[in-house]
């Protein structure tokens, strides 16, 4: 879910972060529209929490020199799907496009932790930290 803006204290003085807190995603559509909003608009992000499904479609989005994490953030991968009678059916479509979108280091994460898939796998920590620049 994201929350009110606050300045951003380090980073420009003229831009504000959009804070991402334990954001659970949703449909790609509207996570896109949003972040290309983001994008346009010079905010930077901070992630402050988990940022799951949907919500990773802002690594592809927002330039990298404008996302930070915080000790808290935890990045949450999975193929993507739709809901059926049947229960969940995955969207090969979608997968492919996530896929596209994420950086190259991201990519090889996912891929050393067995690719996108209907498990959920997790980004936090020092690898997480090692990739993107710590929240100040």
């Amino acid at each position: 879910m994201f929350t009110a803006a606050q300045p951003a204290t380090s980073r420009t003085a003229a831009a504000a972060a959009e804070r991402i807190l334990d954001d659970s995603g949703g449909r790609i559509g509207a996570y896109l529209s949003r972040y290309e909003a983001l994008r346009k608009s010079g905010q930077h992000v901070t992630i402050d929490g988990t940022c799951a499904s949907a919500c990773t479609l802002l690594l592809g989005v927002i330039p990298h020199d404008r996302i930070c994490v915080t000790p808290r953030a935890v990045l949450a991968f999975h193929a993507a799907w739709d809901p059926s009678l049947t229960g969940a059916q995955t969207n090969t479509a979608g997968t492919k496009y996530l896929w596209s979108r994420y950086p190259g280091d991201v990519r090889r994460w996912i891929a050393r932790h067995g690719g996108l898939r209907s498990q959920t796998i997790y980004l936090g920590g020092r690898e997480l930290t090692a990739m993107f620049q710590t929240c100040r």
